[in-house]
């Protein structure tokens, strides 16, 4: 096992590894931007090494600067977290070269899985469906328009190495194709470095449903079951639960077979989530693979009683697996609300600032994931994700009842957040009864929606 390890990241998923590690007796270090000189991460680490400026590519995103650390600090490892170099295949390469393992999947899984057109064809050739449409980079508009011709409307033109709804477009019609084919291609390019776009039928109203699963390096594969991400705002994640009300037993295996022969297929190792869509018929198709750990990892962890960060340091370590198929099992359903310092009244905008009052709330059954603390100063560098509230019980009614009082105990004044907005989804009669798709929140709130934004 690791006697130390650099943590890469910051806010709540830094602590999340740092706890981690304290269980299993290892020395930490943290890495801070001078923007979060007051931060947690910065005051629970054994060590912390400020690597730069506020701006994430001064600190968070500079390769150079996060190695010298973890030579300076003589590490053994470093952790990614999630976003920022995560999925960077070249980071895990130099940290490779430089002996330091890094706590994630091989660069050439990460970059094999970052290109979503060499996924869908890896995922094609062994038989896990695909979403129809173009399995290479598509040049122009006469090849947009024939393929768009053989899938039928409505399209969706994808960022072949994108994410966060860049480069996307929908398409209903000949003319929007056409229209948006550059401006997707010009899109990608800006923000990925990388042209290439890919055209897929757009599945309408689908649900969103991941297969967590962990591997360690000697070939052992299992999967932990089924997320439900259905519900989303412009396609980025607020809600995240466990198990999915559409996945019965025989479709959870079936699902969870597929994810680990995708594994298998590329010999994965670590951590990692297999992504589908399911359409109103329960077909469901392969979308793509995140090569990391995942925000909402906590509401698997809750069902199945498996710490997923332990076991993918405990993997990196060259621990072999501790667990078979056999042994994970559901218990339960657990509910997961991202509370973002934003302002659902007003469009969702950032609302950055100190926060005076903070009462989080506890009690059976409920878990807290955060960083933030009583006069703490919310940022407007990084993500508005400020905390993650995880209700667990015996049924989705009563863990969306734990929910509601989790909620209503807490307070984060005076920031604007998404506490009020999740308030009212949990009374909303369709999220109780499971009706829920990936075009909820934009049906229930009548609000329009950018077609450049992705799942």
């Amino acid at each position: 096992m690791f006697s130390k390890i650099l943590i890469a990241n910051r806010g709540e998923i830094a602590i999340r590894i740092i706890r981690a590690c304290r269980d299993l007796g290892i020395r930490t270090v943290a890495v801070y931007s001078e923007a979060d000189k007051d931060s947690l991460h910065v005051r629970f680490a054994d060590e912390a090494i400020c690597i730069g400026r506020a701006q994430s590519n001064a600190s968070y995103l500079n390769i150079p600067s996060i190695i010298s650390t973890a030579e300076i600090a003589d590490v053994e490892a470093i952790h990614p977290g999630y976003g920022f170099l995560a999925e960077n295949p070249h980071f895990a390469e130099i940290c490779q070269s430089c002996q330091v393992t890094f706590i994630g999947p091989t660069p050439e899984n990460i970059r094999l899985m970052g290109d979503k057109m060499a996924a869908r064809m890896n995922m094609q050739k062994i038989g896990i469906p695909i979403v129809p449409g173009s399995t290479e980079a598509v040049k122009s508009k006469e090849d947009a328009l024939k393929l768009a011709k053989k899938t039928g409307y409505p399209v969706i033109i994808k960022a072949a190495a994108g994410g966060g709804g860049k480069g996307m477009r929908i398409c209903h019609n000949d003319i929007r194709l056409v229209s948006s084919l550059m401006t997707a291609q010009a899109e990608a390019e800006a923000n990925f470095g990388n042209a290439n776009v890919y055209i897929e039928k757009y599945i309408e109203k689908p649900k969103h449903i991941e297969i967590q699963i962990l591997a360690d390096k000697y070939g052992h594969i299992i999967h932990l079951g089924e997320r439900d991400c259905s519900i989303q705002r412009r396609h980025q994640k607020l809600l995240e639960e466990s198990p999915s009300v559409a996945v019965n037993n025989k479709l959870r295996k079936r699902l969870g077979d597929l994810a680990v022969k995708a594994a298998k297929s590329i010999n994965y190792v670590g951590a990692g989530t297999i992504e589908f869509l399911m359409d109103s018929h329960n077909n469901f198709y392969f979308m793509e693979m995140n090569t990391r750990i995942q925000v909402e990892h906590g509401v698997t962890e809750m069902v199945t009683g498996i710490d997923l960060i332990k076991e993918q340091i405990r993997v990196a370590a060259g621990e072999r697996l501790r667990f078979q198929q056999d042994d994970v099992g559901i218990n339960g359903a657990a509910i997961e609300c991202r509370i973002n310092a934003e302002d659902p009244d007003n469009g969702f905008l950032p609302s950055p600032g100190i926060i005076e009052n903070l009462v989080l709330p506890g009690g059976p059954n409920v878990r807290v994931d955060t960083h933030i603390y009583q006069g703490y100063r919310i940022p407007t560098h990084y993500d508005s994700l400020i905390a993650k509230v995880i209700a667990h019980a015996q049924t989705r009614e009563e863990a969306i009842k734990v929910m509601l009082r989790a909620l209503s105990e807490m307070q984060i004044e005076p920031i604007k957040t998404t506490i009020p907005f999740h308030i009212n989804l949990m009374n909303n009669p369709l999220f109780k009864n499971g009706e829920i798709s990936t075009h909820f929140i934009q049906e229930t709130l009548k609000e329009e929606v950018p077609e450049t934004q992705s799942e």
